[in-house]
């Protein structure tokens, strides 16, 4: 029997086998996917829910800020390109809200950069290596499959931060 290629929830379902590209790669799309879910539904006023006192932590924050992770991970590490951040200077982080941007706007800029780190990827493989350049490991050289196992793990995490950010937002649990 073959496994299904989606969740019933419309997700990918990661690779269950094969090669390491297509798996990491596979799961990352999901996690790209989660975050996507846990925004699905909200209008702009519940996206800028913060959590819990002292958190300031929001779902758009969160879409913002892994925008921000993406392009900086496969685009400037990776591609060896110099790019500003998608925010700008004043909000690296990406996690500052600006009243004009809602979600559609920033759920779009992220996909803008998921693409644009395809493109930036497409063509190297695993073992090829980027460099890191700024903050604490300014310098460092990281091979490709370090950064997809990185950003897998910063989805999860934030993953995590989007389950709490949308039960408290309207009781929606899961995924």
């Amino acid at each position: 029997m073959t496994a299904p290629m989606n969740l019933p929830d419309g997700r990918p379902i990661p690779r269950l086998t094969g090669d390491e590209r297509p798996m990491l790669e596979s799961w990352l799309d999901f996690h790209r996917a989660t975050l996507e879910l846990k925004c699905a539904g909200l209008d702009d006023a519940q996206v800028r829910l913060a959590s819990a006192e002292p958190s300031g932590l929001t779902l758009l924050g969160l879409v913002q800020h892994l925008a921000e992770c993406e392009r900086n991970w496969f685009q400037r590490v990776v591609g060896g390109v110099d790019v500003p951040p998608v925010y700008g200077e004043e909000n690296e982080s990406g996690y500052a809200l600006d009243a004009g941007r809602g979600i559609g706007e920033a759920l779009e800029a992220w996909r803008k950069e998921i693409a644009r780190g395809r493109e930036a990827c497409g063509a190297r493989d695993l073992d090829s290596v980027g460099r890191i350049g700024d903050g604490p490991m300014a310098g460092v050289e990281v091979s490709l499959r370090w950064v997809l196992i990185h950003m897998i793990e910063e989805y999860a995490r934030h993953n995590g931060h989007a389950d709490i950010l949308r039960e408290r937002i309207d009781g929606v649990t899961g995924a």
